[in-house]
């Protein structure tokens, strides 16, 4: 259901033949690397919070890690991921597929500053074995974002 519901939303753009589809799991940002042999810093991964009551979706880097403080002075409040059943329900997606494509409207997108490093990244595209190559700028178009925001916490080294 959810990989249709991507391949619709992309079909505007004549662009649904640009989404991955994989034998193999891509879940987890290590899974995906694997699958599209890519580093797993370029998978776009996209997380879901509950802020003020309303879902909000944050689209980072595949080695970052939200960064409490960050995310308090950004949104004033403490970072409270979506339940499994809450991301099906208000995302419309399972986790593991989710992504900022095809969303409802009442879903605020933000992109975190630490996917800019790259010309290229991978979110999923609605299903736990998908995905498709997004330039930044393509990113920005499709995701229907908000704003760039730095919430992350970058790797060491």
């Amino acid at each position: 259901m959810g990989i249709e519901r991507v391949r619709q939303y992309f079909s505007k753009w004549n662009m649904e033949d640009r989404i991955q589809e994989f034998d193999v799991s891509s879940t987890t940002v290590k899974l995906a690397a694997k699958a599209l042999n890519c580093e797993p810093e370029r998978i776009a991964k996209t997380l879901a919070f509950k802020v003020d009551e309303k879902p909000v979706l944050i689209v980072t880097a595949g080695d970052v890690k939200i960064d409490n403080k960050k995310y308090k002075q950004k949104f004033g409040a403490k970072a409270k991921m979506l339940s499994p059943e809450e991301v099906r329900e208000l995302i419309g997606y399972e986790v593991g597929g989710v992504c900022p494509f095809g969303v409802s409207e009442d879903v605020a997108v933000y992109l975190d500053e630490s996917l800019k490093r790259f010309e290229t990244v991978f979110p999923a595209c609605g299903n736990g074995n998908s995905a498709i190559e997004l330039t930044i700028p393509e990113l920005e178009k499709y995701s229907g974002y908000l704003e760039w925001i730095d919430v992350c916490n970058y790797p060491a080294g």
